[in-house]
């Protein structure tokens, strides 16, 4: 594949699956209280919330700038299970299922990047040159 290509697929993936996460944690500060009562309805502590944020907003920046990439998919990937087995766990309900099985993709997609990092476009790729090196020191490679 071309590597421009490649790259601009990377980046255009990359910038799709995180806008999920960062759209969703600027959402959940501009209703904070409104988050609150929907966790707590669902039996988790309101405490979660602000650690919740920061997951969804920083990750979500990290995936599309392509910093430590490997990492923010991974927690990314945790949080969307944890955010299934919690929220969406009512297979009664066709779009609860729904919901969690998609949920499970995302993780999936996650975790792809995960097992194969960022490209070229990406800040991972741009310090000291090499990503496969930094990610063979964060244990990934």
């Amino acid at each position: 594949m071309n590597p421009a290509l490649r790259n601009a697929a990377d980046l255009a993936g990359r910038i799709l699956l995180a806008w999920l996460f960062l759209s969703s944690g600027l959402a959940k500060i501009s209703d904070y209280s409104g988050t609150v009562g929907y966790m707590a309805m669902f039996g988790l502590p309101g405490f979660l919330l602000p650690p919740t944020i920061v997951v969804e907003v920083l990750a979500g920046l990290a995936l599309i700038v392509g910093w430590q990439t490997r990492w923010a998919a991974f927690l990314l990937a945790g949080f969307t299970v944890l955010s299934a087995v919690f929220f969406h766990n009512n297979f009664a309900d066709q779009n609860q299922m729904i919901h969690f099985w998609k949920n499970i993709a995302l993780a999936g997609g996650l975790l792809y990047v995960v097992a194969h990092g960022a490209a070229g476009w990406a800040l991972d790729s741009r310090r000291s040159g090499q990503a496969a090196k930094g990610n063979r020191e964060a244990g990934f490679a």
